[in-house]
């Protein structure tokens, strides 16, 4: 006879999207598990063909509302690529003051409202505001912070609309640089002050066999540019990238599955990576931060996330102040001439790296566009985690394994919409059958 045993959950909160995840195991053994994403192809890649280039700046940033700072740079960073435009060294000082922003204002929305709950045994956020009202309000001070950044250089928080290709539509004065610096420079030891708390939290550990993938500069924390590197020696170009990873589709998902084509295995990317493949690119305030935790960065652990966010916190605060405090007269862009050509480009989401590359046509119209977002590409590796969980779940109560398997997705942040979406799990569990 065989004993099967479900648990579902009709709806995952606290992450961004809509999908099902169905396990069945059978004794100690997973028979089956699949991050089953459903939500119907967007088709965006092909909406932009035959669009004009310098559209896109503004057009990318709607895949996303969370992280739309990530897409514009990677889709610019492309097309200047192309065009063989070569920007002002105070442009690309600028363009990492507004990666530091997103960087701020996503990390502190899933430190405190999307994974703190899970560390608490608690449902949601505003359980956390009743019991823990200041930590809850130094996180609401210091994603202001970031949404400020957004602001100043995209024009608003969501969708920003003030890049261009070759720069921005327009920089700030010298006089809001300086009044956004003192806004800032208390906010270090705030985040300092944050990290400490999620470091008394009882956050589990999980560590696990995993390849991490994140950028690599000469001399900066990666965030706009870098080569792809690896924890196991992977690298290479932003022009390599297909031909170091493969994308493939899965019979459950509407969204691709990225792996390493030379172990065909899945691989991690994201502040974990990041932290991990760069440490020592870390300001020195975010050096001390990372130290106080090295027993969690140890080995690979994707539960150690939430600690790599708090870390990359104060590396954006000191990267935006080191900014600011250059004092740059920048240029709002220098000049940008389509031409037909082909581009590449990896930037650094919140999430993990973020793959777009391009050509268009002598008149500056896209001919062909491909995106690969960070959470499509960890998603097989979030398959992996769920299976190294299994025995755990089999171990424990229903409703604890249920909130254990749904916390181990958060720890990846998803952004499903941007692969697709998130919704419901099952876990089926049966016995063996005596042989006959």
């Amino acid at each position: 006879m065989v004993v099967r045993r479900r648990i579902e959950v009709g709806a995952l909160a606290r992450v961004e999207g809509e999908g099902a995840l169905h396990q069945v195991l059978e004794g100690d053994r997973v028979v089956d598990l699949r991050l089953e994403i459903y939500e119907p192809p967007r088709f965006f890649e092909a909406l932009a063909r035959g669009r004009r280039a310098d559209e896109l700046p503004d057009l990318i940033t709607r895949i996303c509302g969370i992280c739309p700072v990530a897409y514009q740079m990677s889709a610019v960073h492309a097309i200047e690529a192309a065009w063989g435009v070569a920007i002002d060294p105070s442009i690309r000082a600028l363009r990492r003051l507004y990666y530091a922003g997103e960087w701020i204002e996503s990390h502190l929305l899933h430190m405190m409202f999307l994974a703190a709950p899970d560390f608490l045994g608690l449902d949601d956020a505003m359980e956390i505001a009743r019991r823990h009202r200041n930590h809850v309000e130094r996180a609401l001070r210091l994603r202001k912070l970031g949404n400020r950044i957004l602001i100043l250089l995209g024009g608003r928080a969501v969708n920003p609309v003030g890049v261009r290709i070759g720069g921005f539509h327009r920089v700030p004065t010298r006089a809001e640089l300086r009044e956004l610096g003192d806004e800032l420079r208390p906010a270090r030891a705030e985040a300092e002050s944050l990290l400490r708390w999620f470091a008394s939290l009882p956050v589990p550990s999980r560590p696990q066999d995993v390849e991490l993938v994140a950028l690599r500069h000469a001399s900066e924390y990666p965030m706009n540019e870098g080569r792809i590197v690896s924890s196991r020696g992977l690298d290479a170009a932003a022009a390599e990238f297909d031909a170091t990873f493969e994308e493939v589709q899965v019979l459950h998902s509407t969204a691709l599955h990225a792996r390493n084509r030379a172990t065909g295995g899945p691989y991690l990317v994201g502040p974990l990576a990041r932290v991990t493949l760069d440490a020592d690119r870390l300001s020195p305030a975010a050096a001390a931060a990372r130290a106080s935790l090295a027993a969690r960065f140890e080995r690979p652990d994707p539960a150690a996330s939430v600690f790599a966010r708090g870390i990359e916190v104060i590396q954006a605060i000191d990267d935006a102040l080191a900014v600011i405090d250059a004092d740059l007269p920048p240029p709002a862009a220098v000049p940008a001439e389509p031409r037909a050509g082909v581009g590449h480009a990896v930037t650094e989401a919140p999430r993990g790296i973020l793959y777009v590359s391009l050509e268009t046509d002598a008149a500056g119209d896209v001919q062909r566009l491909r995106i690969v977002p960070p959470t499509s590409q960890n998603q097989a590796q979030i398959e992996a985690d769920l299976r190294a969980l299994a025995p755990r779940i089999l171990a424990i109560p229903e409703d604890e394994g249920r909130r254990l398997a749904e916390a181990a997705i958060r720890d990846y942040d998803p952004c499903i919409s941007c692969a697709t979406h998130f919704l419901s799990v099952t876990v089926e569990r049966r016995e063996p059958c005596a042989s006959t």
